[in-house]
């Protein structure tokens, strides 16, 4: 079964995929264009392994790097904007898409740690 956050990583990561190409094929600046790619994608991809954690723990330490992945990727749209590669409208877009993932992330990763530092707590009483 799909969840919220491996829905919208997923389909931010076909964005992301689809910016990279049109970026690409209008400009030459490749290796920027490769950051936003590789920490775009990396946030479902990091997700897909918390959904398979082995533990608990895999599980927050997975969602965390999807988190710190998230924010890496919301610096890159403000960068590329800020240069000129996208629009008002794409950055719009894609800037709220990912805080909209971010700020799942964050509260999936809170909520996650918080319970197992409760259940750490109990056991050990």
């Amino acid at each position: 079964m799909e969840t919220d956050i491996q829905r919208m990583s997923e389909d931010f990561g076909v964005r992301i995929v689809r910016m990279y190409r049109f970026l690409s094929d209008r400009f030459r600046d490749y290796d920027v264009f490769r950051q936003i790619l590789k920490s775009g994608t990396s946030i479902g991809a990091n997700v897909a392994e918390a959904e398979n954690a082995i533990s608990k723990k895999d599980f927050v330490a997975k969602m965390y790097i999807a988190l710190k992945e998230s924010a890496e990727t919301l610096y890159w749209p403000r960068l590329l904007y800020r240069c000129g590669y996208l629009s008002k409208a794409s950055f719009d877009s894609m800037y709220s898409d990912c805080q909209s993932i971010h700020r799942f992330l964050s509260s999936i990763t809170k909520t996650s740690t918080e319970r197992l530092n409760e259940t750490a707590k109990n056991t050990v009483l």
